[in-house]
């Protein structure tokens, strides 16, 4: 990323999610960044949903396209919020769409105890498509680092 492009990142803050963090693991292909804690989550829409501003041990990997990232380097994480938004959607909205959808259905063929633990069900194979596309996700949701100074 070059400095016009972080040029434009910090200006368009409104439009990113920024995290502190710090470059814990570099290998070949990923970077691994520990998120500390960020003031940013204070002010999100999104904060009870996203899990980041819970604890600060939480770690992500970034694909290494980086050769001036060192470890223990201070960096900046970002993220589109748009992309945040529809990761919010894909783990949390739409499978209580699902399970409630199914509950409903359910509920008017089969007996209620029935429609519950079937409404649970059908969040096995939910999850086990999302960790399928799980390398789709990676390619969707791209974090940029930014070197801190």
């Amino acid at each position: 990323m070059n400095d016009h492009d972080l040029n434009s990142l910090h200006t368009a803050s409104n439009k990113s999610v920024l995290h502190d963090g710090v470059v814990t693991k570099i290998t070949d292909d990923i970077i691994t960044i520990s998120l500390k804690g960020n003031i940013n989550c204070e002010g999100c829409k999104a904060k009870m949903a996203c899990g980041v501003s819970e604890s600060t041990d939480k770690e992500i990997e970034v694909i290494n396209n980086f050769s001036k990232i060192q470890l223990n380097e201070n960096v900046e994480v970002a993220l589109n919020k748009s992309l945040g938004l529809r990761a919010v959607f894909f783990a949390y909205v739409l499978p209580f769409i699902l399970l409630l959808s199914v509950l409903l259905i359910s509920s008017n063929f089969v007996k209620e105890w029935l429609a519950g633990i079937l409404s649970i069900l059908v969040l096995i194979p939910y999850y086990t498509i999302i960790y399928l596309m799980k390398n789709s996700f990676k390619e969707t949701f791209k974090f940029s680092i930014l070197k801190t100074t």
